[in-house]
């Protein structure tokens, strides 16, 4: 099915709950952008633009009809895959119970190119190695996916030198192209399942003056990008780089509170936790998220392997650069700049890279 234009995304949004699904896409909530369940179009942040810089993040009003105005959220498709906190099984009775796969059908709409790169990314590490999550697996195929193709950069956004972004090319059911003048969206099919929605929506095929605005938008979008990394043999001088001075630079500021890995849409570090409720005779096993920023994370013995946060960011940072590409055969970062924008201290990783 070729590309068509669609006035509003309400019959989109109405087409996928008759189908069963709950329909989750950007809303503006408590002064960031979040993905919360929505049923109409009327939901998403309309008028709604970000300023973001290291260690800065703020909404903005700008006016007018684009939904789609901002860069990405603090909120990623890793929160849907894999929840902050899970159940893996409980103990009752002296009898094992484990817990059932949660596979809550999800249309996801506003996926940037940067988190379906990174759910790529996630897809290699849970699905594609010798023992795939089942969990992940449920979640993953009860996923509707609808991209859109970014026209306004963020200000610490760097997925053009990345390879990741701003336009989808893979990995979506849907990818929307938000146009203005008139206020429309080029909307392309990226599955069987997506083309057979969309053929149930009142649209008008794509003429070349649409797909010529999207292109430029995005076109547009990429040389306005701000920040940048040269990836070029980037592996082996990050890996080179182990006795830099600048770690301990960096190890000066970084406050290790885990932000970065919180909000990055590809690290996956978990623990568990065991808990009992006395008197009831049964205990729980929970899978929660961590972090190689924390303390006891490699704690052996009652002592941490890397006690100061200079080590602790070097073992990030290479790892996503380096080690990462040697285990999965891409980088652990798809540029998205979260990591930039949500550390309290201002780290941008782009100019460590750099300094590197």
């Amino acid at each position: 099915m070729d590309a068509v234009v669609l006035d509003t995304l309400d019959p989109l949004i109405a087409a996928l709950r008759a189908q069963g699904f709950a329909v989750v896409g950007p809303v503006a909530r408590d002064g960031v952008i979040r993905f919360e369940e929505i049923t109409t179009a009327a939901e998403l942040p309309q008028g709604w633009a970000d300023e973001q810089a290291p260690g800065e993040y703020r909404l903005t009003r700008r006016g007018g009809e684009t939904v789609f105005g901002f860069a990405a959220s603090p909120d990623s498709i890793k929160r849907i895959l894999r929840p902050p906190r899970r159940t893996l099984f409980r103990l009752r009775d002296g009898t094992v119970e484990e817990a059932e796969p949660e596979a809550p059908a999800i249309a996801l709409i506003g996926v940037r190119a940067c988190d379906l790169a990174a759910l790529d990314v996630l897809d290699r590490v849970y699905l594609r190695g010798r023992y795939p999550d089942p969990d992940y697996r449920a979640r993953r195929e009860a996923l509707f996916l609808i991209a859109v193709n970014c026209t306004v950069p963020g200000g610490t956004c760097f997925c053009a030198s990345m390879g990741t972004g701003p336009r989808a090319a893979t990995g979506f059911d849907l990818a929307l192209t938000e146009l203005t003048a008139p206020h429309r969206f080029l909307a392309e099919p990226g599955s069987e399942r997506g083309a057979a929605v969309l053929g149930t929506l009142p649209a008008t095929p794509a003429g070349p003056g649409d797909r010529a605005a999207a292109e430029e938008a995005v076109r547009g979008c990429a040389a306005r990008m701000g920040r940048r990394v040269d990836t070029d043999g980037m592996k082996e001088r990050v890996a080179s780089a182990h006795d830099s001075p600048r770690w301990q630079d960096v190890g000066a500021r970084c406050l290790t509170c885990a932000n970065c890995t919180m909000v990055c849409p590809t690290c996956f570090c978990s623990t568990v936790e065991d808990a009992t409720v006395p008197g009831t005779g049964t205990a729980e096993r929970t899978e929660v998220w961590d972090s190689c920023f924390t303390l006891g994370f490699t704690e052996l013995g009652g002592t941490p392997v890397r006690r100061s946060s200079a080590a602790r960011y070097r073992q990030w940072l290479t790892h996503k650069f380096s080690t990462w590409y040697d285990q999965f055969g891409v980088y652990g970062c798809v540029g998205c700049g979260r990591c930039i924008t949500w550390c309290p201290v201002g780290i941008d990783v782009t100019e460590e890279l750099a300094n590197l």
